[in-house]
């Protein structure tokens, strides 16, 4: 068989594998196969006679461009698999709580917050993780790739998509961390006819927006998964018609790559001005670039891959320094500059890192605390955070006990790209009347904004600023609004807690006798 000259040359370009010896390809090669091959193949181990299977059949087939897709996802394998999440509490101990036996979110919320008034603060973690590598079958493979295949010769919009787009961008057969069910077919199904209804039939963005269309009707988002954060297979999804973003964006890919579509699901683990987090489906271009309308201001967008990423964090740990969990992933991409202005900050650390600390963290502040959205080498004691989003509140800090601890004060990255630092001044203090304790945000998992909370009279607020930590400046019963409170030091970084509430609001600076929100 021959290879047609530009699936060889984007054979070529392939970054996961190499494509020697392809030209030999028949069923009396030596089973030897490319390094990161080889090595994924080893830690497979019981299932590594699953995994040959597959390279078997394409290489006895004479297949080259399916041989090649089979390597690409063994090669890339690594990490991927399904996570199953259960409720701890601070010793470790399970708590069973299943937010799916109630009939909504804030009955669910009240059960959990029951559990905590129990057992302590509780926190999802990782309970199983079934790794591809050790339990994918041949079979379920074999029909990913076939069933790819299919789709990338019937799509008219697919006639120009490159080899290499195609392995990254379609060729996938997961989309997170969910349970494997097969998809593929069915979606093709789904969409038999979406040929028929493009005014342009070789338009893949416009089949994009029809399948959106379907999904989202089909689909809806859920708040009651926010406390249930297993993701669901295709099957679930189908059987339950509801999730959180992650189940819908997984939901659009599974549509998308069906039909040849190349996308990628990206997603800011922690939005910069409110709490939470989001996953959104993007139509790639043939070289992988795409975007999406922001609904919020976001410090960091990142873009899930199949692939490998040898430069990510997860390739440079060593055995004494922890990462923060979201910053441990083995396959994604920074996109922030492909959605909005970004500035490289370089940081002067002011407090001497951990002993043997390599690395420092610059935080947004999310759901009542700071948490990392990106990473850099320490230098000479400064570091620099590359693509930052601007018009946002940040804190260096350090990594340790799986804690943050600040390296020096909180800063602000301008419209403009300016940075100014945020230090309380004693000496020029405020009179600083407050409001509001968060200000009107949208919410990108409803589609509606989540509206200002104002100051209650007959409830006690705390106001705080940052200083190597939250420095309470004193409580006050609110009589009217808004709440005044003196001799507050001026130029800093301040945070209004109604007592008794989940503190989950929002940070803000005085600007002209105004809160400014962040």
């Amino acid at each position: 068989m021959t290879l047609h000259p530009r699936s060889l040359h984007a054979c070529h370009r392939l970054a996961a594998f190499t494509i020697a010896g392809l030209s030999l390809i028949n069923a009396s090669c030596s089973p030897t196969w490319p390094v990161d091959v080889e090595a994924a193949l080893a830690k497979a181990g019981g299932n590594r006679a699953e995994l040959q299977r597959v390279l078997t059949h394409y290489r006895q087939h004479g297949n080259a461009e399916k041989l090649e897709a089979a390597r690409f996802l063994i090669a890339n394998m690594d990490g991927h698999g399904y996570t199953v999440t259960a409720l701890y509490d601070a010793e470790g101990n399970e708590i069973p709580f299943d937010a799916l036996d109630y009939a909504d979110y804030n009955e669910a919320r009240h059960a959990m917050e029951a559990l905590e008034a129990e057992h302590g603060e509780l926190e999802f973690k990782r309970k199983r993780f079934d790794d591809d590598l050790q339990t994918v079958t041949a079979a379920y493979l074999i029909e990913n790739i076939d069933l790819a295949f299919e789709a990338r010769r019937g799509k008219p919009w697919a006639r120009t998509l490159s080899f290499e787009a195609f392995c990254r961008f379609v060729l996938p057969y997961r989309g997170s961390n969910e349970p494997l069910n097969s998809w593929r077919q069915a979606c093709m199904e789904r969409y038999a006819d979406l040929e028929q209804r493009l005014t342009t039939p070789d338009r893949a963005h416009e089949a994009a927006r029809l399948i959106r269309q379907d999904v989202h009707e089909w689909i809806r988002f859920n708040e009651l998964y926010y406390l249930h954060p297993t993701d669901q297979g295709f099957d679930e999804i189908c059987a339950r018609r509801r999730g959180r973003c992650e189940d819908i964006s997984n939901m659009m890919a599974y549509a998308m790559r069906a039909n040849a579509i190349p996308t990628a699901t990206d997603y800011t683990p922690y939005w910069a001005d409110r709490d939470n987090n989001h996953a959104w489906e993007v139509v790639l271009d043939d070289h992988g670039r795409g975007h999406a309308a922001l609904t919020n201001r976001a410090a960091k967008i990142y873009r899930k891959t199949f692939a490998l990423q040898r430069e990510n964090l997860a390739f440079r740990e060593n055995d004494n320094e922890k990462v923060p969990r979201w910053l441990a992933g083995k396959s994604y991409i920074d996109v922030t500059a492909q959605y909005t202005d970004t500035s490289d900050v370089a940081v002067q650390l002011e407090h001497a890192p951990p002993e043997s600390a390599r690395f420092a963290y610059i935080a947004v502040f999310n759901g009542g605390e700071w948490k990392a959205i990106h990473w850099g080498e320490i230098q000479d004691g400064a570091v620099t955070f590359g693509a930052m989003g601007r018009n946002i509140a940040y804190l260096p800090a350090y990594y340790v006990e799986e804690r943050l601890v600040p390296a020096g004060p909180p800063f602000i990255i301008t419209k403009r790209g300016e940075i100014r630092t945020l230090r309380p001044d004693a000496a020029v203090p405020l009179t600083v009347a407050v409001a509001a304790t968060a200000p009107t945000t949208p919410d990108a998992d409803s589609g509606t904004n989540r509206p200002t909370i104002v100051v209650k009279p007959g409830n006690t607020y705390e106001l705080f600023v940052w200083d190597d930590g939250w420095t309470s400046l004193g409580k006050l019963l609110a009589a009217d609004e808004p709440v005044l409170f003196d001799a507050v030091p001026s130029a800093g970084l301040y945070w209004l807690v109604e007592e008794g509430s989940r503190r989950l609001e929002r940070i803000f600076t005085i600007e002209s006798g105004k809160q400014v929100w962040w």
